[in-house]
């Protein structure tokens, strides 16, 4: 009577849905079994070992996967094939056509070069880290061949690299790219888990922004005094509206008796429709807004000088319902009001800003008049608190240190109450003008 220690290992009887295991004729072991497939279905899966033990790992492993309700993937593809199919087929229907384009210079520029041919079932986070570390420390310039579509050659060609590398900006955002993409492939079961993720890029160095003080928007305001477009740089000013929502704003979103606007969409330039009107960035961004005073005089004007715009153009007027058009009615680019606004800087005497920044000047200029963080956060459209927090966190604490400093005079003695009421000493700091760079994540 044979004996389960007598019976060779691979004829060994195992439970019930704990699969096969045997050895093959070319001397490796092959391990089989049942798991969970996307679909809620089960399907037959092999797997091989130079030994016994080493093949039941590998299947006991995959049949505990299944039993947590992991499925097994089913890609077979590259991950070249996987970003094509998800750019093609899933992306171009959840972002806007710039991002789009973006993603798409992103893929074909840098993931694919980089990782497109590996199995997109066998891609790791080692494999991550190595492409990204290989990223940030080689030149462009040799990498893309830069170099060579140059008239003159002035990096790699003649032997000297100019070491052009990837911004840590830059680096942050194609890993975004590519945890999207794996993220969509996870929902679709085709790979159990999103191995990007488990890669830290760590923190790039935050952009600057500089906003306006309260004698340069003045100074900004009275430049665009006969102005056109004067109604939209006081409303830019006045209520941070982004350059996208003031083009496309329409009349019929203006309540100038309440003294309320309405921002339900953005105006963009895009490559196939050129001049675009969209919805607005996020559903935080459509909101309304109380217009100042002013900014409903100013509005009141400008409607009345584009009324008299309209007569002098007669038939080639192409009026469609926006509040800012050019003299003809149309649309503006949004890069002709960027030329429009650097020339007003020029004239103002001013240092040369974005445009962007306007809107940062009206929440730094808020905040330093003591206006609730929450109230700017309704006015600015952010999606949530802690991005205003983030953003202006100089402001703040530039604020807390005011504060500290009155409380400060407060406890402090009679003798330096005096003192400091006279303007000698301690509340000094409160007549300091806001710094101009600041740091924005």
């Amino acid at each position: 009577m044979t004996t389960p220690r007598d019976t060779p290992a691979s004829r060994r009887t195992r439970a019930n849905g704990d699969g096969t295991v045997y050895q093959r004729k070319d001397s490796r072991w092959e391990a089989a079994g049942y798991v969970l497939a996307p679909g809620n279905t089960r399907r037959r899966v092999r797997v091989y070992g130079t030994t016994r033990k080493e093949a039941l790992a590998k299947l006991t492993e995959k049949i505990a996967a299944s039993n947590r309700g992991l499925p097994v993937p089913s890609a077979q593809g590259s991950v070249a094939a996987y970003l094509t199919y998800w750019l093609q087929n899933v992306a171009v229907h959840q972002l806007r056509e710039n991002t789009h384009i973006r993603y798409t210079a992103c893929v074909n520029r840098y993931l694919i070069p980089g990782l497109g041919k590996k199995k997109l079932t066998k891609l790791t986070a080692k494999d991550v880290r190595t492409w990204l570390n290989q990223l940030r420390t080689t030149c462009q310039c040799c990498t893309r061949g830069i170099d060579a579509r140059r008239e003159q050659s002035r990096c790699c060609a003649v032997g000297q690299c100019c070491h052009k590398l990837l911004s840590p900006l830059t680096l942050t955002y194609i890993h975004s790219v590519l945890k999207s993409a794996l993220e969509h492939a996870v929902r679709e079961e085709e790979i159990p888990r999103n191995v990007a993720r488990n890669v830290r890029t760590g923190t790039p160095r935050p952009r600057r922004f500089e906003p306006l003080t309260t004698d340069e928007a003045r100074q900004l305001l009275t430049a665009t005094q006969g102005h056109r477009l004067h109604a939209l740089f006081e409303l830019a000013l006045h209520t941070g509206l982004r350059k996208g929502e003031l083009l496309g704003l329409r009349w019929e979103d203006l309540d100038l008796d309440a003294g309320t606007a309405a921002v339900r969409r953005t105006l963009q330039r895009t490559s196939a429709g050129g001049l675009t009107t969209l919805p607005t960035k996020t559903r935080a961004s459509e909101r309304r807004i109380a217009l100042p005073t002013r900014c409903v005089q100013s509005l009141k004007h400008h409607h009345e000088q584009q009324q008299r715009e309209r007569e002098a153009a007669g038939t080639t007027w192409q009026h469609d319902g926006h509040v800012f058009t050019t003299p003809q009615g149309r649309p503006i680019d949004p890069t002709n009001l960027t030329r429009a606004f650097t020339t007003l800087l020029r004239k103002a005497g001013l240092r040369r800003i974005r445009f962007h920044d306007l809107r940062h000047s009206t929440a730094t200029l808020l905040l330093e008049q003591g206006v609730e963080l929450v109230v700017i956060k309704e006015l600015l459209g952010h999606a949530h608190i802690g991005v205003t927090a983030t953003v202006y966190a100089h402001v703040r604490l530039r604020l807390q240190h005011d504060a500290i400093n009155t409380l400060g005079i407060a406890l402090g003695s009679p003798k330096t109450t005096e003192t400091v009421g006279s303007g000698e000493s301690v509340g000094s700091g409160r007549n300091e003008p806001p710094p101009r760079a600041a740091v924005i994540r």
